[in-house]
């Protein structure tokens, strides 16, 4: 389909193509629009609407500034990564300095594994002990003193209810605890 655009170097409406490419260059008649429509979505084919008509075109300098502006991207990329590359090299062999392998050095990074290994034993077994944490503890205690208020909020409106239900009805709270099973002992919290 390239070929049609490079050789005639002219500009074509889709009806034109559909005629040219599957005498020209074997193309089945199918599928001429959807190679067009692929080649313009991929920019390798301008198109452009005129009036009712649309037009399309490709020229071979285009497709020469296209590589060439493809050339210098990659050309670029290369050059940035060797960049990177000699950069990391440098700070892979300022990192090396002070840690060649020597006994004593071996000896400091079995010490560090160890006490690692200690660290999170302790750590575990801190976790163990976090109930008796003072900050914990005080903690519960607070949302203990906020469920106290609650339940006591919950309380007045279930007597609330009930004397309403008494005053409305004229029920005796036996008949209301058992129609709304509350049990008989049913009282504020100390």
């Amino acid at each position: 389909m390239m070929e049609i655009f490079f050789e005639s170097k002219d500009v074509f409406q889709l009806k034109d193509i559909e005629k040219i490419a599957p005498k020209t260059k074997g193309i089945t008649p199918m599928s001429v629009k959807e190679v067009l429509q692929s080649l313009v979505d991929d920019n390798m084919v301008d198109s452009e609407r005129v009036g009712t008509s649309n037009y399309y075109w490709a020229f071979p300098s285009k497709a020469l500034n296209a590589r060439k502006h493809k050339l210098e991207e990659l050309q670029k990329q290369i050059s940035e990564t060797k960049q990177r590359k000699t950069s990391l090299q440098k700070a892979v062999e300022k990192a090396k300095v002070g840690r060649q392998d020597t006994k004593e050095r071996s000896s400091l990074l079995k010490e560090l594994g160890a006490l690692r290994e200690e660290r999170t034993q302790l750590q575990a077994e801190l976790e163990n002990y976090r109930e008796c944490d003072p900050e914990v503890v005080e903690e519960m205690r607070k949302s203990n003193v906020v469920a106290k208020e609650a339940v006591s909020r919950w309380t007045d409106n279930v007597f609330a209810i009930k004397s309403w239900t008494k005053k409305k009805f004229s029920f005796d709270d036996s008949r209301i605890n058992k129609a709304f099973g509350i049990p008989e002992d049913f009282d504020y919290m100390d």
